[in-house]
């Protein structure tokens, strides 16, 4: 079985053995395991955080780039399922959300796991496509596009060599989601919970309704006070939100937290 230190996609040095449940975190595009970096102090020690590192940035930041979601999938899918022992949930944002939807559909495809729970956060449903790409903007309406959205600090955009490391990585991840196209897949029998952000500029409330579709069980859609980047500006209400609903579960399922 894949041990944490043996594996470059978690970003923790070393199971916990009081761990009932594992939850794994995935960035949005151009973030890193950083973006979960205060989540495990925050939530219940039987709730063992795994924050996932893409390729090409964090520790990993000398690895090639993916740039679309099949072979991400493929390559990560191995070691992902070796860490499934325990029951497990996912949550995604933006880029993650839909990264960790398609995870979960490799592993019930092909494995048979299915995560007790399904955090998407940030991002329409997977059957409707984006709009308005934006990954091969030129370099300057690229930098205004971020600003807008308004998750990258003044101080990073203003910085050139900051800024020649974050737009190749930034662009491959805007093509992992802006080239993707959804293959109908049978809903989850496991729970979808959806948060969003009531000024996010990049999703409408009836996209994250969508989600509705991917799942038999319960169905909740939560909403938050922010832009795009409520994850960060909304940390404390989302981790509570996030803390309950697992209690719940559990509750259900003979207290497996």
């Amino acid at each position: 079985m894949t041990a944490f230190s043996q594996t470059p996609w978690i970003a923790c040095a070393k199971a916990n053995p009081h761990a009932k449940l594992r939850l794994f975190c995935f960035p949005y595009a151009g973030g890193s395991s950083l973006v979960f970096r205060n989540w495990q102090s925050a939530l219940p020690g039987t709730i063992q955080v795994c924050p996932i590192e893409l390729p090409g940035r964090g520790y990993r930041l000398m690895e090639p780039l993916f740039q679309d979601i099949t072979s991400l999938i493929k390559t990560m899918v191995i070691d992902i399922q070796a860490l499934c022992d325990l029951p497990f949930a996912f949550f995604g944002h933006s880029l993650g959300a839909l990264i960790s939807f398609e995870l979960a559909c490799c592993l019930r495809r092909e494995y048979g796991q299915v995560p007790v729970q399904l955090f998407v956060s940030g991002r329409q449903a997977p059957k409707i496509p984006d709009f308005s790409p934006i990954n091969n903007l030129s370099e300057p309406d690229l930098i205004n596009e971020i600003c807008r959205l308004g998750g990258t600090p003044k101080t990073v955009l203003e910085n050139p060599e900051m800024i020649k490391l974050l737009l190749p990585m930034i662009r491959a991840d805007l093509k992992i989601d802006e080239t993707y196209k959804y293959q109908y897949s049978e809903p989850f029998d496991c729970p979808i919970t959806v948060f969003g952000g009531w000024e996010d500029p990049e999703t409408k409330i009836e996209d994250l309704q969508a989600w509705q579709e991917y799942t038999t069980a319960k169905f909740v859609l939560k909403m938050f006070s922010g832009n795009h980047f409520f994850i960060n500006t909304a940390q404390d209400l989302l981790l509570e939100s996030i803390k309950v609903m697992l209690f719940e579960i559990a509750q259900g399922n003979n207290n497996l937290i």
